[in-house]
């Protein structure tokens, strides 16, 4: 476990976060209590920006808010030069009343409702990340009605299985998300996506799996 980088054991012996002394605000607050130090947050935002910097003029570090999404984090973000990444009309609510630029927001999800939908396209949300064909006829029908063309990434299952909890992998062959690779699905969807009239294709999208231990996989 990574403490905050303002962590320390303050003169009464108790955890102080960034100058906050934890019982005290347990004492406040109750628990459970979650504590996040701004500086440590600051300090991870600005190390991916400047790894990517040292490597490629054209980047884009997107910040995924199902880790943690309040107001504030939203702020944090945009303020460090990063996109946002949601996953729910819940995340995309936060982020619209924190002001963020909607336009640098990628909107994920493998069952996106026509509420959502419509709540993502009335406030220009950059790019939806199309899971499935309903999805893909949906998001095109609800922008036909608003008379507007939406981009969207296509997210495809590349048949990779990373060494990860079976519970967190989602890149593997009969994973629930995105189209299939080796099935031939994903080549359908382009196909698909090119002849509908309300929807710009701009890429592709694929995520394996969350805490990977190899890099290989990546590769």
């Amino acid at each position: 476990m990574v403490l905050p980088v303002t962590s320390k054991v303050n003169s009464k012996g108790h955890l102080e976060i960034g100058g906050c002394d934890a019982v005290e605000l347990v004492k406040e607050h109750g628990t459970p209590l979650f504590v996040m130090d701004e500086e440590t947050i600051r300090g991870q935002c600005r190390a991916y920006m400047a790894a990517f910097a040292s490597k490629i003029d054209d980047f884009e570090v997107i910040y995924a808010s199902k880790a943690f999404i309040a107001v504030a984090m939203c702020r944090l973000a945009q303020e460090e030069g990063l996109s946002l990444d949601v996953m729910s009309g819940g995340e995309l609510y936060t982020a619209i009343k924190a002001g963020f630029p909607i336009a640098k927001a990628f909107f994920h999800g493998n069952n996106k409702t026509p509420a959502e939908l419509n709540l993502a396209l009335e406030h220009g949300v950059g790019r939806i990340v199309v899971d499935g064909f309903h999805e893909l006829e949906l998001l095109d029908k609800i922008a036909a009605e608003k008379g507007m063309t939406q981009d969207i990434l296509l997210r495809i299952t590349p048949g990779i299985k990373p060494q990860t909890h079976n519970f967190i992998q989602t890149g593997q062959l009969d994973s629930k998300f995105g189209f299939g690779l080796q099935d031939g699905l994903a080549m359908s969807a382009v196909k698909k996506a090119r002849t509908l009239g309300n929807i710009n294709l701009k890429g592709i999208h694929a995520h394996i799996g969350s805490k990977i231990f190899e890099i290989g996989s990546f590769a």
